[in-house]
């Protein structure tokens, strides 16, 4: 187990740096976790335990590592599911914008949105979020403008401007739509989806479906662990009235 401890600290330190390196900076969204990891993992690896304390940690780790698995599983099969019929509209999830210039992650979506559009183009659009720290502008407002550059209709789209969270991405976009009846496909990155419908469906969303935006590569795994922890938050006891919370 010495060595376990070790090889993943190891690892988790050489992925941060990377995420450093690609991205220029040192505090990118989430990446705070790997040197921790790493760190704890290092420590237990270096730590002069006995050999029945190395057995229970390998206990520990191996437990920790089924549940992991099983929650990766979902948000991966989630994934590859993809609406291929028409509904009535189409929810963008809001991303990051820094100052009007819209990120990777958020034009993925959009992109993804497009290609919906272009083979079914009678869903309305609704572009759903508000304006954060850094950004000049609502998310919803850059995501209209970057539709309307590439010929969607400005009576099809409908700005939801407020929100903050991916809860709030779908409590909002509520009023626009009848979430018993009507069908709606989100759009967000691929490893948000799992937790994105998931969150849908608990604000009461009847016929929801998926279009899953492609990812960075190099930031996939950082989101998936990530991902983990905020499906597995979802189902305590305590999150389930305050699912979906966390801003992607």
């Amino acid at each position: 187990m010495k060595y376990y401890f070790l090889i993943i600290g190891i690892l988790c330190i050489l992925y941060y740096l990377l995420l450093c390196l690609y991205s220029r900076r040192m505090n990118s969204t989430f990446a705070w976790f790997w040197p921790a990891a790493g760190g704890v993992h290092l420590i237990f690896g270096c730590a002069p335990f006995s050999v029945w304390a190395y057995r229970l940690l390998g206990c520990a780790a191996a437990a920790c590592w089924l549940l992991f698995l099983f929650v990766e599983a979902r948000i991966i099969l989630a994934m590859k599911r993809k609406c291929r019929r028409q509904v009535d509209y189409v929810i963008i999830l809001g991303a990051q914008v820094r100052g009007t210039w819209i990120t990777d992650s958020l034009k993925r979506r959009l992109d993804a949105a497009l290609d919906y559009l272009a083979v079914f183009p009678e869903a309305a659009v609704i572009v759903s979020g508000g304006q954060g720290s850094g950004e000049d502008i609502s998310e919803a407002d850059a995501m209209a403008a970057y539709l309307l550059s590439r010929g969607v209709e400005r009576k099809k789209i409908i700005r939801e401007d407020r929100s903050t969270s991916t809860r709030e991405n779908l409590r909002f976009s509520r009023r626009y739509l009848d979430a018993l009846s009507d069908s709606a496909a989100i759009v967000t990155n691929d490893f948000h989806i799992f937790r994105a419908v998931l969150t849908a469906q608990r604000e009461g969303y009847r016929h929801v479906f998926s279009i899953p935006a492609s990812s960075n590569p190099v930031f996939l795994i950082n989101y998936l662990v990530r991902e983990f922890f905020a499906v597995a938050a979802m189902y305590l006891p305590w999150r389930k009235n305050n699912s979906g919370s966390q801003r992607e």
